[in-house]
Order: C-alpha cells, then structure tokens, then sequence
C-alpha cells in the first residue's frame, strides 16, 4: 500500500471510530468546522463543486457561488459526519432521521412482486435514506459500490453497509448486474447512485442545457426483469431530519431499440435529478467533473462512494 493510500484508510479508520463516539451536537459543529476550513483552502475539489453550481444556477453571480460552494462543503461534510455515526444510531434514531414524500410510489411497487429499481443522485445522505429503508420499512436492499483503493478502504465501506442492512456488490466485473437483475426478478429492491457514469460507456443526457453522460443501468435493469424505475431525490433543511422524494416511475417506452429505450428513460431519470438538484443545489456533493465538455482524457478524479 503507498503511503497515500495508507493516510486515506488511517483517515476514515479514524472517522468510523472517533466520530461516532462524539455526541450529536460536536460532531456538527466539526463538520461545519471542517467544511468551512477546506472552503477557504479552496482546493480543486471546492473549485470544481463551485463550476458545477455554475451550470446548475447560470445567472448566479460570483459571490453568490461563493455562498452556493460554502453551504456545499457544510452539506457534503453532514454527510460524512452522519455517516460515521450512522452505525452508532439506535433504530429509533435512523427511523426519525428521514422523512419522504410521495413514498406511496415504492410500497406500491414493492406490493406488486415486480421488484423496483431506486435510481439516486450524489444528494444529501443516501446512506442514511437506505439505512432507513432497511429500518424503517424492514426491506433489505441490493446496491453496488466502486472498488475503491486501497482495498482495506473498499472493505471498510462494504462492512460498513452491510451494517446497515444492505446487500453491497463491487462496481467493477459483469457479474453485478446478473445478481441485481436476479434480485428484481425474485421481487426485490436495488438502490443505485446513477448521476455520474463511472465506465465511460454511460448514456449521453442533456443535464442542465449540456451533454452529461450517466449509466445506462437503472434502465436496462427495468427493462430486462419488468421492474419498477423510480428516481429519488434527497435534501437538507434547517432541522435534523433529512427529506426525500420518490417521483413517479419512469415507464419503459413502448417501441423502439434497446438502445433508444435506454436513452430515453436515462433522460427521464436526468430531468428527474435536475428538479431535485435545482431546487437544492447546495445538496448536491458533485467534487468531480460531469458535463462532457468539463472531461479530459487522465485518470479518474474520485468519487463519493
């Protein structure tokens, strides 16, 4: 392991175990005061989420991307404080932690045994709006997560999340999507964070009035096992309880190629994003380059995991 790797496995180590034993209020106040450190030191990630915003709200000035970045980092660093603590949480604690709106559309789908397909952007805490799916309306989950490196660090987040009752497959091989469509077909739930395409194969989508590309899973999933795709979208107010929205299911179009069939319903999927990001932009913890235009051929940037 090279010592980069090493300092970002000591570094979350150090979360998982220090962070939780912090009460509530502590752990807060650190994150806002962690944010407002690395909003000042403004590094390329601060300055690539405040390019991002620009998109998001194009007629913002620059000092209101100043302010947009800033509750940005504040909001990007909730999520790690409730995530290190989420496996210290009561159930009654995880249960309080999420309100949803229109959830009527999941348990539906869920009632009929044709399995549903949850598709996420990076918004608010999606950890904790699965912990409380596996909580709050007892029903476990499948999900994938990027192989991250060091492995040790990979390992961490997967033990983490199955902590929280959630069935985790890595990103990366083609046996993922077997397993995924064979959990909908037995009537089961896949979460998927599917605002960002990490293969570089994604769907082509107009995003904020430019060409963005996002995975074409959600959407073959649906297609291939008859489940239900529905897009969800999180945020943050100014009280302890984070809010979500299940939106109407993105139905699969009745003629055309797989090809234009996906294509479709990913753009579906994207406006449905766009609405949720738009009206809480400062939730939407995008650190790394989206927009085709913004892309250049170099390693990968990273990724939230």
């Amino acid at each position: 392991m090279n010592p980069r790797d090493q300092v970002a496995d000591a570094l979350y180590g150090l979360g998982w175990s220090t962070v939780k034993q912090l009460p509530e209020p502590v752990a807060a106040r650190l994150g806002r005061a962690v944010a407002d450190l690395t909003w000042k030191q403004r590094g390329k990630g601060v300055r690539r989420l405040e390019s991002n915003y620009a998109r998001v709200v194009p007629d913002a000035t620059p000092e209101r991307l100043a302010e947009l970045s800033r509750a940005g980092m504040r909001s990007y660093l909730r999520y790690w404080m409730e995530s290190f603590r989420l496996p210290a949480w009561s159930p009654e604690r995880v249960a309080a932690g999420f309100e949803a709106k229109d959830l009527h559309h999941l348990t539906d789908g869920l009632a009929t045994g044709r399995g549903v397909v949850l598709a996420l952007p990076h918004l608010a805490n999606w950890d904790l709006a699965g912990a409380w799916v596996t909580t709050k309306l007892r029903t476990p989950f499948t999900t994938v997560a990027e192989r991250l490196k060091p492995e040790t660090l990979y390992d961490r987040f997967v033990a983490y999340r199955e902590g929280l009752g959630m069935e985790v497959l890595p990103h990366s091989g083609g046996a993922a999507f077997g397993t995924l469509a064979r959990r909908l077909r037995d009537g089961g739930l896949v979460c998927l964070v599917a605002d960002r395409d990490l293969s570089a194969s994604g769907v082509e989508v107009d995003f904020f009035g430019d060409r963005a590309r996002m995975p074409a899973g959600p959407a073959l999933l649906a297609q291939q096992t008859g489940a239900l795709l529905l897009p969800v979208t999180l945020w943050y107010d100014d009280s302890p309880v984070m809010k979500g929205r299940v939106h109407p299911p993105i139905d699969v179009p009745g003629s055309g190629t797989r090809a234009e069939r996906t294509s479709l319903m990913t753009q579906s999927l994207a406006d449905a994003f766009a609405s949720g990001i738009a009206d809480h932009p400062e939730d939407w913890h995008m650190l790394q380059r989206l927009w085709l235009a913004d892309l250049e051929p170099r390693p990968s940037d990273g990724e939230r995991p």
